[in-house]
């Protein structure tokens, strides 16, 4: 399994980014996806997160200026950013809690993109 992040740049303060992450490989079942951020120096928070019934969850600092949604065929996760603030800047990192085969069975376990750079210039 892996999640393939994207969508990350530079942009000035004020400005919008769309980021995507793909899930691939021997998938059954997604559950949650989500969105986290690292800034430098600082611990990895969440973001925003959507259940498989698209149920979403927001951190407070980025209610009523992003927006998270999924496309279940695709398998991916869409975080769409608008009004960006330079508090903005950090590593993006989309997670996934999924259902997949392995040798034997089943496993259902957590999984982490590579991560995707956002700068917000002020």
């Amino acid at each position: 399994v892996q999640l393939q992040a994207s969508g990350g740049g530079s942009v000035q303060a004020g400005g919008s980014l769309r980021l995507s992450c793909a899930a691939s490989g021997s998938i059954v079942s997604i559950n949650q996806m989500g969105w986290y951020r690292q800034a430098p120096g600082k611990q990895r928070d969440l973001v925003a997160v959507i259940s498989s019934g698209s149920t979403t969850n927001y951190a407070d600092s980025v209610k009523g200026r992003f927006t998270i949604s999924r496309d279940n065929a695709k398998k991916t996760v869409y975080l769409q950013m608008n009004s960006l603030e330079p508090e903005d800047t950090a590593v993006y990192y989309c997670k996934s809690h999924l259902t997949a085969r392995n040798d034997g069975g089943y496993n259902t376990a957590v999984y982490w993109g590579q991560g995707t750079l956002v700068t917000v210039s002020s």
